[in-house]
């Protein structure tokens, strides 16, 4: 027999049956916790950088608020400055959370790599295809560009894994670019944080489709056609 409870009675929660403690949608905690952890990465990095950023932020909707009140155009010009000066808040706060990562990760092995991952378009990333004892490791990226030869370490230590490589992949992949970029702050190399750009501005010699189809050959001859190719792109060939 079912009891109804009686009036008054506290009904169980979702939480309650749950008995996690936590409810099942939190979106709004979880942004503000995670802004604050990436404000506090901030900090450590540049102490000066929250303070312009919302000063910034700041400067932009005093000048539209005085405009406004100057001109007589206060109900057009203050709700207009009002989203600019977030919206100069918003895109500083992420310059300067990018910079902050980039800060935490240089020097340390991989962060070519994890950098080249976290970038948008058709690009796949293979983390150490060649290294040494010294810690010196190539990237092999491969985009519209061509294929992309990242070195992270010394100079000299690179020089000799990257043309080895290059070597195997000519000739798995014929006619197909072959670019290789060495990370890191000595003469000639890349910085860490101007890898992305650096990607981004080299000339695309390769169509979207061209791109999986006639590199995933460099996996030792699995794919040898496109037909071939595609049939095989649950299997990740070109990786």
């Amino acid at each position: 027999m079912v009891k109804i409870p009686r009036r008054g009675a506290s009904t169980p929660t979702k939480t309650a049956r749950t008995g996690s403690g936590a409810t099942a949608d939190q979106p709004t905690p979880g942004r503000f916790k995670q802004i604050g952890m990436v404000a506090g990465i901030i900090r450590k990095s540049d102490p000066k950088a929250l303070p312009i950023v919302i000063g910034s932020g700041s400067v932009v909707i005093v000048a539209f608020v005085v405009a406004g009140l100057l001109t007589g155009l206060a109900g057009l010009l203050i709700p207009l400055g009002v989203p600019l000066g977030m919206l100069a808040t918003m895109i500083l706060f992420g310059r300067y959370a990018q910079s902050a990562q980039y800060a935490a990760i240089a020097g340390q092995p991989g962060a070519a790599a994890a950098i080249v991952q976290q970038m948008r378009g058709n690009w796949t990333v293979t983390p150490a295809v060649a290294g040494n004892r010294n810690m010196d490791v190539v990237h092999r990226v491969v985009g519209r560009p061509g294929v992309i030869l990242i070195g992270e370490g010394s100079a000299n230590g690179l020089g000799s894994l990257i043309a080895a490589e290059k070597k195997k992949i000519s000739r798995i992949a014929y006619g197909v670019p072959i670019i290789d970029l060495q990370v890191g702050d000595d003469s000639g190399q890349v910085p860490i944080r101007r890898l992305q750009r650096k990607l981004k501005r080299l000339p695309r010699e390769l169509k979207p489709g061209a791109v999986t189809a006639r590199l995933c050959r460099r996996r030792a001859g699995l794919c040898r056609d496109r037909a071939a190719c595609q049939s095989r792109r649950a299997r990740r060939c070109a990786s």
